[in-house]
């Protein structure tokens, strides 16, 4: 959601771009978590064990800075409270746990771990993202560093900004050599003759042994992505998927591209056929990510392709049996999606609160309040009179966040929650005919609308997956029965339809709400006649777009000349 405002004068009109944000109980107020204590929410337990295989796999997708774990009271927060020391900890007593079973067990991640929250956004003057030069070290992907992961794919938000690439060239896939992949995307640097050079940002791919001895080729591409900053190159996944590859026990993709529902560019299908093409019986596994859902698809009897969401909300666990080499028959796989807090981690890992902690774990968790405090993050602004949401109350009601733009804007300024850095700038002198056109035009009312599946197709490419995210909590909405919004030892969260047989949900909920809302929301325009002539306020993001709009609405090629910049003084 992107918002614009009509205003008279400049004032101080800014915008809003957020997700949801939450009230917080009157009283003092600590974002910190407690430590070996009750929850304080009442979180369900997991509906049953975890069925283990030969191969299993912790599956991490889309994180996008949420290490510290959502602090909100309300629900749906608490399902997914859990730090990433409280992950840290899961993991090694889940690994002790293989170990006992004597199968293997991998630690995997599909990439976008930058662009959401200021822990990985966060940088002092003249730095990058999430990298301290005070310390010298990327912040919050050290997190990731301190983690057994087995293969890690790059995402498309390691490469919007050109200097970010190149961090996570030259900082972070050192931290895992030769298994954090890349397998179409390269970045141009200056090569040992002085010249540019074009470098794989990782690796392009990875074969290994497990554990038990088992060969394993594994792939991390990127969806055919169009908004990557220069001098990073995505190569066409039709074009990578010409290699040839070694017959291993099993092949593990591990990409930055959905499962299912890539109507636009097959990318992933694409993959699989062309491994299958000339490996017709061997076991792939695939590990997606990129639309933020919990989906699951199998392309055939001896594979399977799970998605685990975003923002830390989602914990995916893949469990496959193995047959001998040359079979035909069906694996046997499960799939699961577990909500990551300490009720859950305990539960699987038949600890206590007394006993989970690990000395890694802790420490990580202590990491990252200290990153948080240093960043300013500890900062209380205010306290909200209520929750107010993006699409879990109706738009204008009281609850919808997008209804306090009103009240806000234009005579206050406010803050954005956006892991973009968008500048505010105006126009002067627009009519306001031409301004009132410009709320409908984009948001695709009147005979020239677009859709919402149109608008996905096109904004997709270039890294919009808000689209496909709200369609399924949509889907989701829709689908829930008064039976399950009457139960009254269910809390809000996912409730997920895929394609894989059984049940993928850990953890038993009520689907959240969903309402729709504009793509884009502004102020309420000024009274006046036709020609009045008013500033208008927007965001720099959305300009190109919006003097189209203004050109077709009274026909005059002007506007693009009368940008300005606000220029808003931060110092107190």
């Amino acid at each position: 959601m992107r918002a614009i405002t009509f205003a008279f004068g400049l004032g101080a009109a800014l915008a809003i771009s957020v997700d949801s944000t939450g009230a917080c109980p009157e009283g003092d107020h600590t974002h910190e978590h407690a430590r070996r204590a009750p929850p304080q929410a009442q979180l369900i337990r997991p509906s049953r064990p975890l069925a283990w295989g030969d191969v299993n796999i912790i599956h991490t997708t889309d994180s996008h800075g949420w290490l510290l774990g959502h602090q909100q009271p309300s629900f749906p927060e608490p399902n997914f409270s859990g730090d990433f020391g409280d992950f840290a900890s899961f993991v090694a007593h889940m690994k002790k746990i293989a170990d006992e079973k004597d199968v293997d067990l991998l630690l995997v991640d599909s990439g976008d771990l930058h662009d959401g929250t200021s822990l990985s956004d966060g940088f002092p003057p003249g730095g990058i993202d999430a990298h301290d030069l005070e310390f010298d070290r990327a912040e919050s992907n050290q997190f990731f560093s301190q983690l057994p992961y087995d293969v890690l794919a790059i995402g498309n938000h390691e490469l919007y900004i050109y200097m970010n690439a190149l961090d996570m060239h030259q900082n972070f896939a050192p931290k895992f050599p030769d298994w954090y992949l890349s397998s179409n995307i390269n970045i141009t640097i200056l090569g040992p003759n002085g010249s540019p050079v074009s470098v794989p940002i990782g690796s392009r791919f990875a074969k290994f042994k497990t554990r038990k001895g088992r060969k394993v080729t594994s792939l991390g591409d990127v969806y055919d992505f169009t908004g990557n900053d220069h001098n990073t190159t995505v190569q066409n996944v039709e074009d990578m998927v010409k290699e040839a590859w070694d017959e291993p026990d099993f092949f593990l993709l591990v990409g930055h591209m959905p499962v299912a529902r890539d109507n636009s560019l097959h990318s992933r299908p694409l993959v699989f056929n062309a491994v299958r093409a000339v490996h017709p019986t061997t076991p792939i596994l695939i590990l997606g990510g990129r639309t933020h859902i919990r989906d699951c698809l199998q392309f055939d009897g001896r594979s399977i392709a799970p998605e685990s969401g975003r923002y830390m909300e989602t914990l995916g666990f893949l469990s496959v049996d193995l047959d001998h080499r040359g079979s035909k028959r069906n694996l046997t796989v499960n799939r699961r999606y577990l909500d990551p807090h300490r009720v859950t981690y305990e539960y699987h890992t038949n600890s206590r609160d007394s006993s989970f902690d690990t000395s890694i774990g802790r420490q990580i968790t202590e990491g990252l309040k200290e990153l948080a405090a240093r960043f300013g993050l500890d900062f209380k602004f205010g306290t909200a009179p209520r929750d107010y949401t993006l699409s879990r109350d109706p738009f204008p009601s009281n609850g919808s966040l997008l209804r306090i733009v009103d009240q806000v804007l234009p005579t206050a300024l406010t803050l954005t929650a956006s892991p973009f850095t968008d500048a505010f700038v105006f126009i002067a002198g627009v009519p306001l005919s031409a301004a009132n056109a410009v709320l409908p035009a984009l948001n695709g009312e009147g005979a020239n609308g677009r859709s919402e599946l149109a608008e996905a197709a096109e904004c997709y490419p270039r890294g919009d997956v808000e689209t496909r995210y709200r369609l399924w909590l949509e889907g989701m909405n829709a689908r829930a029965g008064p039976e399950r919004r009457a139960a009254q030892n269910l809390t809000l969260k996912y409730v997920t339809q895929d394609a894989c047989p059984g049940v993928g949900d850990d953890t038993l909920h009520t689907p959240l709400p969903f309402f729709g809302s504009p793509d884009f929301i502004g102020s309420t325009p000024p009274a006046g006649s036709n020609d009045t002539a008013i500033d208008l306020v927007f965001v720099d993001f959305i300009g190109s777009q919006l003097v189209q709009v203004l050109k077709a609405a009274d026909g005059q090629d002007i506007y693009e000349r009368r940008y300005k910049v606000i220029h808003v003084d931060t110092s107190e």
